[in-house]
């Protein structure tokens, strides 16, 4: 398999619930692997695999800080899922639209 076909892209990282979290986490300040793995019940191997592909769509970068690890987030990626996510915005907008005229416009048993 070659290099390119391993890395994963911003919309597998976040396709996983325990991802979005770690970003969530990672939104709020810089953490070392330790603080992130104690939000989890699960090993600090598993988180590390999940920074794996994190970083690997360049959603978050780790240093060295002594003995730690210490992950930023990295949101520019986003932007991507946010332009594909815009052009939905249209059927959801039209969808409320439609809700809106049904509920200001309903003539039912008690309106007449």
């Amino acid at each position: 398999m070659s290099q390119a076909a391993q890395k994963h892209d911003v919309f597998q990282a976040i396709a996983d619930p325990t991802r979005r979290e770690v970003l969530r986490l990672l939104s709020k300040k810089e953490l070392p692997i330790s603080k992130i793995t104690a939000h989890f019940p699960m090993s600090r191997t598993a988180i590390a695999k999940h920074l794996h592909v994190l970083t690997e769509a360049k959603l978050v970068s780790g240093r060295k800080e002594g003995r730690e690890k210490i992950y930023q987030l990295h949101s520019e990626p986003l932007e991507e899922v946010k332009q594909w996510l815009s052009y939905y915005e249209r059927f959801w907008s039209n969808k409320l639209s439609i809700l809106k005229y049904i509920v200001e416009n309903d003539d039912g048993p008690n309106d007449k």
